[in-house]
C-alpha cells in the first residue's frame, strides 16, 4: 500500500518516525513535507498535496491512503478534508482509528503529535492502516450522500 504523509512542524519528529516504521514493514511511504522544522511552516501545502495525492492514487486504481500530522490534528484534518474525495478522520485511539476505516472509508488519518506518545501514535496509525472498510450497506449509503452533496451541493435526504 502506498502511503502519503504530511505534517506540520509539530508533527515533523513523528513524520519521520513513521516514514522509517511503516516503509520497514513494507508501505510504500510518500513524503509531502516539510522536509526541515520551521514553526513557521504554512501546513495546508504539505496536506492539501498529500490528499489530493490519495485521491489521485485511488482513481488510478493503486491502493493508497493519507497520513496527516500537526499538533493536535485538528488544522491537518480540516485542510485534508478541503480535497474533493477526501474523508480524513482525527483519530485518538484505537478505535476511533478502527472505524474511520470501518465505518466511514476515511482515506486519511489525522493524528495530534503532541497529543500522544510516539508508539501511541503509531500504534493508531497501524490500526488505521491495517483496518478494511467493511462495505455495509448502510455505510455505502451514508457515503454516497456525503459524495453527492460533495459533487452537487444538493443535500440528499
Amino acid at each position: 500500500m502506498r502511503v502519503h504523509i504530511a505534517t506540520d512542524h509539530a508533527g515533523l519528529e513523528l513524520s519521520a518516525h513513521l516514514i522509517q516504521h511503516l516503509g520497514a514493514k513494507g508501505y510504500e511511504m510518500v513524503d509531502h513535507g516539510p522536509q526541515e522544522y520551521d514553526p513557521e511552516d504554512d501546513y495546508p501545502a504539505f496536506c492539501i498535496n498529500a490528499a489530493l495525492a490519495v485521491v489521485a492514487d485511488q482513481a488510478a486504481g493503486v491502493e493508497a491512503l493519507g497520513i496527516v500530522l500537526g499538533g493536535s490534528g485538528n488544522r491537518v484534518q480540516i485542510a485534508a478534508n478541503k480535497v474533493k474525495g477526501i474523508r480524513a478522520a482525527l483519530a485518538w485511539n484505537l478505535d476511533t482509528a478502527r472505524l474511520a476505516r470501518e465505518h466511514n472509508d476515511a482515506n486519511v488519518v489525522a493524528v495530534g503529535g503532541r497529543q500522544h506518545s510516539v508508539e501511541g501514535a503509531t500504534a493508531i496509525i497501524e490500526a488505521f492502516l491495517a483496518e478494511p472498510f467493511s462495505n455495509a450497506v448502510r455505510h455505502v449509503r451514508r457515503i454516497g450522500k456525503i459524495a453527492a452533496y460533495e459533487a452537487t451541493g444538493e443535500v440528499v435526504a
